[in-house]
């Protein structure tokens, strides 16, 4: 009897561990930040982070952190479909070598959702707006993905204003017309086109689970890997929760499911900040009207980083999908044409990483830009014999 009970209270406690370690995973998969939305609150505050609208003239509003006054200026430019908070990784340790401005532009976060600002020159000017008026003196600019674009034209624009440019891999030459059809991101964008041009009432995640190009490199190996792994788990999450982004408790942040759902949040969903039309006027190009790509970067002068991501699991040796479709934001004839247009960049490349280099491996981001700054200040400081 003695016996049995003990084997019955092992196994209760075997149970109770498992049901602990089942709740605190649950837990995290379905807590997980994926927006950096309580950066502020949990960190930033203490490291000294205050955030702050900039107005321009015609009423415009740009919405941006702003580090403690620890060095040299830095202005980040997020990517696509994300926010400012997006750096919120690394920016704890650049704040300590740098004085760090992190802008939403117009069509993310908190910035003006006005579809007549959503064009790359008009961002790019009132960026520049926002160095003189706001910064008041030259800084570093770093740019992500369509962030390292507009890096790159007000870098060009503003040489005066700019003591370095850092362009995170951003999709130069892969989004002009002719090539950007065989890229998976202008798909996306044609989703976000085809889905306000129609008359359906689903909302966009939903859309986006019908139509979206991942279902291909999902089911290259499966063909039902798509429906069994994202698509009706989502939909089976959005029937008893609808309106909200899914996330499945068993899909922990490392696989990249919930992640995929995150990344089409939106305004017109009420789910997040970010503006469809936006997405759209990548895939009408009209958000390149008077972006002349290969003059901008001839015309950059600073020290400038181009940083590239390694081809993923998927494409590796290369960076396109058995259907010829472009699974990067550039190739490595993209980069190197990149670097041979600016005369004082470096390429760095080889990252294990997704898209985004700063979020994924936030320790090298920050040693390529502390090199960076150790460099330039270096270079203006010479010894003397």
């Amino acid at each position: 009897m003695h016996v049995k009970l003990k084997s019955i209270v092992s196994v209760g406690i075997i149970i109770l561990i498992v049901a602990v370690a089942i709740s605190v995973f649950a837990y995290r998969n379905m807590n997980y930040d994926f927006f950096n939305e309580n950066f502020l609150e949990k960190r930033g505050v203490k490291l000294g982070f205050i955030e702050n609208i900039a107005t321009l003239d015609d009423g415009s509003e740009f919405y941006y952190l702003e580090g403690p006054n620890n060095g040299p200026k830095l202005l980040l430019l997020h990517g696509q479909q994300v926010s400012s908070y997006d750096y919120a990784k690394v920016l704890p340790g650049l704040s300590k070598e740098f004085h760090v401005f992190a802008l939403d532009y117009y069509g993310h976060g908190h910035s003006s959702k006005n579809p007549d600002k959503y064009n790359a020159v008009i961002i790019g000017d009132n960026i520049g707006w926002f160095l003189k008026n706001i910064i008041k003196e030259k800084a570093y600019i770093a740019g992500h993905s369509s962030g390292a674009l507009l890096a790159a034209y007000v870098s060009a624009r503003e040489p005066d204003l700019v003591i370095a440019t850092v362009l995170e891999d951003g999709p130069f030459f892969s989004t002009l017309p002719g090539r950007a059809e065989k890229t998976i991101s202008w798909l996306g964008f044609k989703n976000m086109h085809d889905y306000l041009n129609q008359n359906e009432t689903d909302s966009f995640m939903e859309y986006s689970l019908e139509n979206d190009y991942m279902q291909e490199v999902f089911n290259a190996k499966n063909p039902q890997a798509w429906n069994m792994l994202v698509k009706n788990p989502a939909l089976n999450y959005l029937n008893r929760h609808p309106g909200r982004i899914p996330k499945i408790w068993f899909y922990p942040p490392e696989l990249g499911i919930n992640s995929i759902y995150a990344m089409n949040a939106n305004m017109q969903d009420g789910t997040s900040h970010y503006d469809l039309r936006f997405g759209v006027t990548f895939y009408d190009f009209s958000w390149f009207e008077g972006f002349e790509l290969e003059e901008i970067l001839k015309n950059i002068k600073s020290p400038t980083i181009v940083m590239h991501v390694a081809p993923n699991e998927i494409t590796a040796p290369g960076y396109y999908d058995q259907n010829g479709i472009l699974l990067a934001a550039m190739d490595e004839t993209d980069a190197q044409k990149v670097v041979d247009l600016i005369t004082n960049s470096k390429y760095i490349g080889g990252f294990k990483s997704n898209h985004d280099i700063h979020a994924d491996l936030p320790d090298e981001y920050i040693e390529v830009l502390l090199d960076l700054k150790n460099q330039i200040e270096s270079n203006s400081h010479p010894e003397t014999d």
